[in-house]
Formats: C-alpha cells, structure tokens, sequence
C-alpha cells in the first residue's frame, strides 16, 4: 500500500476507536510509546498532545533495510508535530536494534507489509516493558455483503479477491485481522487479551446514520488510493498492460459511486494485550 496518495496518508480514520480515544489499551499515564503502521502520522501527534511527559515515536514500515532510520517528518507542517514526537522510517520486521523498552506499542493497518506477523508480534512483546500493553489493528481484506448483493460478478469482488491473492503470492499478509488474536496468545506470553470486531461498510448505503457517515469517510479513502496500490500490483506482478489495468479500475469505480449497486463491506479486528509484570 506504499503508492497510496500522500492525501490519505495525512487523512487519521480509524473506525475500531472510539471519537475522542486514540487506544482502546485501558492505560492511564505512560513514559514511551511506539506506533508501528503503514498510514498515518495524525495518531502519533494526537498521542504526543495527549502525553506530554511520554516520547512518541512511529515507524512506517518500509520493508526496505538499506532506509532504515530515514527521518520523514518533512512530510508534515514540522510546527504541528510536538516536541516529543518523532517520525522514522523503519523495517519492523528485521531485528530491533538496542535495548529500549517501551510502555505501550500500537501496530496497525499493516496488512500486505508483514509477511510474517508471529515474529512482529513476539519483536512487540520483547520491546515492552513488564507491565506494557501491544495494541493490534488490522482489516480482513475480503470484501463480502451479509445480503448476498456483492457477486462474483462484479468487477470489484473480482478486483479485491485478485489484490488479495496477488498480495499472498508476493508473501505479504493479506487477510491478518480474523488471525490477530490468535497471533498474539501463540505467538507471546501475553495477557489479559481483548478481542474486538468491527464491520466498517464501503459506501454511504447504511441506513444507520453512524454507518452511514462511516462507509463515506471510507469509499473516499478507497477510491482515492485505488490506482495507487492496484497498479503496482496488477502491472508489477500480474504483468498486465496499464491499459486493462486502468479498464477494471473504471469499472470498479463505477460499481463503489453506484452506492446501492451492492451492500460491500469488510471486517476489522483490535486487539489489546498485557505483557505480565513477571514472566513465568
């Protein structure tokens, strides 16, 4: 997803939290923070508003070591980010360097980065503190409708089940959310774990107007990285030509703006775990 517009990656939108919450990890006061994520910086700033006293650093996972460290605040008005906020580019999936331990670490919307989220989930554990809590978010990918009104003949079924597939062959995790909580109890001795799901819905056809208002916020977010993340995927795996690229795309684009075409939606799945004060 690393060709999304650089709108979205300034767009914060996160339907597994609650208005005016940026964790749902029941703690109160902390010292370092890590977010891990593929999106965007909002979260981090609102974290280094809300804890002053704490350091703020986020990742956004690159998967390239030879960038490792690379600083990219510079995508952001500096004078909006807090002092004790720090931006980096980072491959969470190689070995954490040094011996720095944090008090809550927030990992989310990776889907398609991480191809192998056991070894990311035990990395997290290792790098709390005895008492920190790892905060997981992460979507199903596959898109379905509790109606039946999403066919296989619709080109975006077909469009998303191809991104989906295509993102596994690479060997990237394609559908990570149903699989997170079962991660984190094999993968870690972890504790106190909480398991939540949530249906966020591609459209404003909802007749719920929280749904409603939901499913627009994210068929905006959906058409405008569409091109970005297909065509690196359809034309730099599949091989097709930019041209039958760009013709499934219309077509998928027509059939989301259709608003009652179909009733699509997708699943995402949080997360919330404890490492014990003392390990067994």
């Amino acid at each position: 997803m690393d060709d999304a517009p650089e709108a979205q990656q300034g767009f914060h939108f996160d339907p597994s939290l609650p208005p005016g919450m940026p964790v749902m990890a029941p703690f109160e006061e902390m010292t370092d923070t890590l977010e891990a994520e593929d999106a965007s910086m909002v979260w981090a700033m609102e974290m280094g508003d809300l804890f002053p006293n704490a350091e703020v650093r986020k990742l956004r996972e690159d998967g390239i070591s030879t960038r490792e460290g690379i600083n990219y605040q510079v995508q952001t008005n500096p004078d909006l980010v807090p002092p004790n906020v720090k931006f980096e580019i980072d491959d969470v999936e190689s070995p954490w360097v040094g011996d720095r331990k944090y008090d809550f670490i927030f990992c989310r919307y990776m889907i398609g980065s991480i191809a192998d989220y056991p070894k990311l989930i035990r990395s997290i554990y290792d790098n709390l503190n005895p008492g920190g809590w790892a905060e997981f978010t992460d979507m199903s990918g596959k898109y379905y409708s509790a109606d039946g009104t999403l066919s296989e003949e619709h080109a975006t079924y077909k469009w998303n089940n191809m991104l989906m597939d295509t993102i596994a062959a690479m060997g990237g995790e394609s559908r990570p959310g149903p699989q997170l909580e079962g991660w984190v109890h094999e993968a870690a001795g972890f504790q106190n774990v909480v398991h939540r799901k949530f249906i966020l819905p591609i459209g404003p056809w909802p007749k719920d107007p929280h749904y409603r208002e939901l499913g627009l916020i994210n068929l905006i977010q959906i058409l405008e990285g569409l091109e970005g993340f297909s065509m690196r995927t359809f034309c730099g795996v599949l091989g097709w030509t930019r041209v039958q690229a760009e013709v499934m795309l219309a077509q998928v684009r027509n059939e989301l703006k259709a608003v009652h075409a179909f009733h699509a939606q997708f699943d995402i799945h949080n997360v919330v775990a404890q490492k014990p004060f003392e390990e067994a």
